[in-house]
């Protein structure tokens, strides 16, 4: 690997103009024609960042002038939701283009099996270099476990930790060396200069994850300088925060913006790198997050998640890629399901789809291509557990207009997002909404069968897969779960 040397070389040779290359700074930059090698993959996953916490999506809050300008350069899938909103489901839905119920990948801290081939094998066969930075939680051997080389699903370079939220201390694991190692002050920030000086040093076609932890709480942890420009008092909370819930809410949203703020300064230095290393004309960008955060609406604590509410299930995601700068800017309405995500970036890449995804491809709506059409996106919570294990399994779909959920026990919530925003008026059982509640119904369980689930209690699913939980619903010990399931071959591409 290349060292610090090569990207100050490649900065000399752009200044020289040997590439007639520009910073983008501005989304006209993205018409330039772009080279006809294999698109760069930089995909950066944040932790628990809600679709609505953003300046480009409307927050009055939040400052976030990086990926405000990034928007601008991108299509934004405004309506992206997590299929199932919680960490380590969302992520093996995200490496594997599969639902939950069809890997077993519904509940934190499980292993995810070597029998799917995920995102960095298919990506590394196909001649790229991969990197993975940050958060991984699919493994399953204990948050704190070493994660051997055959256990990383593809990815070769390697600065990870299972899962950790000690942002100011926050360990990881480098390598083939199993000597625990700490990112140097607020782990983001190490992170970040790690993935410039990767960036810096390839040649190859290569896919780079970057995976924050941060929003996610503890809040309190982000920053001094960031949490300085959130006084509590001065946050500005959605109607469907009650005010039994208000002051708690503006206590936690400070630390959460604060956090935002500082992976937005994060975003920024990644693609001033990019722009500076003449990477930006053949690199797709993703901005992404696995899951939302509740933060007191409809009477939800902070911290919360697992919800079919927006707050919960909707995610940011913008993807920018030279290729498609006709798009630069445009919002595209057309759900985005976690699933769908591989697909569409191997699509991107020109690299074959494995017949075991089960999400769409959709990078003709990226490109503009096909014209945007409604779809439904699922969701669902299969087995509750932790904050949520009191509450109801559910199935849901999410479209451009309407979310639709029902428990076990029925029809639960159906809302009309575009004239109900904030999601306070349950139109469920109204004489009124009867046949639109009907359709919605019918919509859902074509869903499922299409992904070979027919709903039913989450014991089921806990016996099916073998998982043993603790009387919160969670593993109870994830080194000893799921280390010895027989693994089947991989299909072939």
């Amino acid at each position: 690997m290349k060292n610090e040397k090569t990207l100050i070389n490649r900065r000399d040779f752009i200044k020289a103009g040997c590439w007639g290359i520009c910073a983008m700074s501005a989304p006209e930059a993205l018409s330039a024609e772009p080279r006809q090698e294999r698109p760069n993959l930089v995909y950066v996953l944040v932790d628990q960042w809600r679709a609505q916490a953003t300046g480009y999506a409307g927050d009055p809050n939040v400052k976030t002038p990086n990926l405000d300008r990034l928007s601008k350069q991108s299509v934004n899938f405004q309506n992206a939701v997590s299929v199932c909103p919680v960490c380590t489901p969302h992520r093996a839905s995200l490496m594997t283009g599969r639902f939950p119920t069809s890997t077993g990948m519904f509940l934190n801290d499980l292993y995810l099996p070597d029998k799917t081939r995920c995102m960095g094998e298919i990506f590394q066969e196909a001649g790229y270099e991969t990197a993975y930075i940050g958060k991984w939680h699919l493994d399953g051997h204990g948050r704190k476990s070493y994660i051997p080389p055959e256990r990383r699903q593809g990815f070769k370079y390697w600065k990870a930790e299972e899962c950790d939220h000690d942002y100011n201390n926050l360990h990881y694991y480098a390598g083939d060396s199993q000597e625990i190692r700490h990112w140097e002050g607020y782990a983001p920030f190490a992170q970040t200069q790690d993935a410039q000086q990767y960036l810096g040093a390839n040649d190859k076609p290569f896919l780079l994850m970057v995976a924050y932890a941060p929003p996610h709480y503890p809040h309190e942890t982000a920053p001094k300088q960031f949490r300085d420009f959130y006084p509590p008092a001065l946050i500005k909370l959605p109607p469907n925060v009650p005010k039994s819930m208000l002051k708690k809410a503006q206590e936690e949203a400070c630390g959460y913006y604060a956090h935002c703020t500082a992976i937005d300064k994060c975003i920024g230095d990644l693609l001033e790198t990019i722009e500076e290393s003449g990477l930006a004309r053949n690199t797709i960008f993703v901005f992404a997050s696995d899951h939302g955060e509740m933060m007191g609406s409809h009477n939800v604590p902070p911290f919360e998640k697992q919800r079919p509410w927006d707050e919960s299930i909707c995610v940011p995601f913008l993807l920018r890629y030279p290729a498609a700068h006709g798009q630069a800017g445009h919002v595209i309405k057309t759900p985005l399901n976690t699933p769908d995500i591989f697909p569409t970036l191997l699509s991107l890449a020109g690299i074959a789809i494995p017949g075991s995804v089960q999400g769409e491809d959709l990078s003709e709506v990226v490109s503009g291509r096909h014209i945007e059409q409604d779809r439904a996106a699922l969701i669902m919570s299969v087995s509750p557990f932790a904050g949520y294990y009191k509450e109801k399994e559910f199935r849901g779909i999410r479209t451009s207009r309407y979310t639709y959920a029902r428990s076990l026990q029925g029809p639960w919530l159906l809302y009309d997002n575009q004239s109900d925003p904030y999601q306070m008026d349950n139109l469920i059982d109204k004489p009124e909404h009867v046949l639109l509640q009907q359709k919605l119904d019918k919509r859902l369980w074509s869903e499922l069968k299409r992904v070979g689930d027919d709903f039913r209690p989450a014991q089921y699913y806990l016996d099916k897969w073998g998982y043993h939980v603790d009387n919160q619903g969670n593993i109870p010990c994830p080194e000893k779960q799921q280390i010895d399931k027989v693994q089947s071959p991989k299909p072939q591409i």
